[in-house]
């Protein structure tokens, strides 16, 4: 859905790229055959709503299209990523309300990407972290100052790790020291669709349908202490996740509207074709788990997985980073 509004100005630490001109198909053969093999980096860690089809680059033309539009310009590759909001307020499924080794492991995930790509591509790849918690905060009942400190932390885990492909974007830089409420309100106003066409989408469209199930699941499994029932509860849930996909979509369509070429990746699957291309951060069963849902476990092979944390409690033993919950180590075999 375009903008129904202008009023939000780009600042000028999110200041919109210039369009590239516009080009054809063919024009930049070079440039279209080094995109496909930018786009093979990502394919093998797809976040799918259909992993029975085999995708290939071709299958995904509007990727192919951006990808080499940066690449005949002899630019960086500029990727915008919403997600990494807040810790679920669940404290069955997740150590905290700060960034953890999960986040860790799939931010370094994030930049060895755009090192991979940048040996292919000289000008090399850039992701933005579009944080979206202040978005939602008050229709996921986060406080706006533990989202601050997620954000906060997680700027400063970019830093201390030295992801240098990695940038951060949030309210903050576009509205500054307004009211949280009032910045939700304008990017909801500005922005987001009606709940009528939403409910008209989820009626016919599968996708839609997938996203307001899976966030309707996320609602009800972090919601703590509510007071009635739990039909109650799910009615409750299914209203709130029609204002966080009316959200979701104001914050894509800003995010857009200050990066125009960008490359969009999404932490939800995706199907191939689609403007967003679902990636996958860490492994884990559910392809809807993400690292701020959960906790991790690493196990005894070496490999790691996104469990609930109550789950990895059982399977493995609490480790500390900076004094701070972080994650679980497998128990050793025969314990």
């Amino acid at each position: 859905m375009p903008p129904v509004g202008t009023a939000i100005a780009p600042s000028p630490s999110a200041s919109p790229t210039t369009p590239a001109p516009v080009t054809g198909p063919g024009d930049h053969p070079a440039a279209e055959r080094l995109a496909a093999r930018v786009l093979g980096l990502l394919l093998p860690h797809r976040r799918a709503s259909d992993p029975e089809f085999e995708a290939r680059p071709e299958h995904f033309p509007l990727q192919l299209a951006q990808l080499a539009a940066f690449i005949a310009a002899g630019e960086p590759i500029v990727f915008t990523l919403p997600g990494f909001p807040c810790k679920s307020p669940n404290p069955a499924k997740v150590l905290g309300h700060l960034p953890d080794e999960g986040e860790r492991l799939s931010l370094t995930f994030l930049d060895r990407l755009c090192a991979e790509i940048g040996r292919l591509h000289e000008p090399g790849a850039r992701i933005l972290i579009c944080s979206d918690g202040h978005v939602f905060g008050d229709l996921i009942n986060v406080p706006d100052d533990h989202i601050d400190a997620y954000s906060d932390e997680l700027t400063a885990m970019i830093a201390r790790e030295g992801l240098d492909h990695l940038d951060t974007f949030d309210l903050r830089d576009v509205l500054g020291d307004l009211p949280y409420d009032d910045k939700r309100a304008r990017v909801h106003e500005d922005y987001a669709p009606t709940v009528e066409e939403l409910r008209e989408q989820v009626l016919t469209e599968e996708e839609t349908l997938r996203l307001y199930r899976g966030i309707t699941r996320f609602l009800t499994e972090d919601t703590v202490g509510f007071p009635g029932t739990r039909s109650a509860l799910q009615r409750e849930c299914r209203r709130r996740a029609y204002g966080v996909i009316q959200r979701s979509r104001a914050w894509g369509e800003l995010i857009a509207e200050h990066h125009p070429r960008a490359v969009r990746l999404s932490i939800h699957p995706q199907p191939a074709g689609v403007a967003k291309f679902g990636i996958r951060l860490l492994a884990a069963a559910d392809a809807w788990t993400t690292p701020w849902h959960s906790s991790v476990l690493h196990r005894t092979d070496g490999s790691w997985v996104l469990l609930r944390s109550e789950e990895a409690g059982r399977l493995g033993r609490l480790v500390l980073r900076d004094g701070r919950p972080s994650h679980y180590e497998s128990h050793p075999q025969g314990r």
